[in-house]
């Protein structure tokens, strides 16, 4: 079976995650600076095989997009582009990064390991591409 891609888009940098073949797991990739997602992506896919991207999307506790939805907004479309073939769906990211951080903790991480944000963003990610798992809708 193919892979699936989680995401979570920032400004600086997007953690990425990838799902187990059989699309029960998902574990925490890779941290790469946003200006070079699209080619880290692109490597990607060339090395391995990718049904679907979970793009984590930033929606306020009224369930509107958030401020910087904008953003995300903007990568949707670059990657729309670049990968023409390959779906992408959206997950609500509410609290990914508190849980992140939680996980972290309970899994005795240090905390000089958690303070580097790049390690938050690729388990944020792994969190967006779990909870997409766990619905089944794949």
């Amino acid at each position: 079976m193919d892979r699936i891609i989680g995401i979570d888009y920032g400004k600086k940098r997007v953690g990425v995650a990838v799902s187990d073949p059989l699309g029960i797991f998902a574990s925490a990739l890779e941290t790469v600076p946003s200006a070079n997602i699209i080619e880290y992506l692109k490597t990607y896919t060339q090395n391995n095989k990718v049904e679907r991207f979970v793009v984590g999307y930033p929606m306020n506790l009224n369930g509107k997009p958030a401020e910087c939805a904008q953003y995300v907004d903007i990568f949707l479309k670059h990657l729309a582009k670049h990968f023409p073939n390959i779906p992408v769906s959206l997950e609500d990211e509410r609290f990914t990064s508190q849980i992140a951080m939680k996980a972290m903790i309970a899994g005795g991480v240090k905390k000089m390991d958690r303070r580097e944000k790049g390690a938050v963003d690729k388990v944020s990610a792994a969190i967006i591409l779990q909870s997409y798992l766990d619905k089944g809708r794949f």
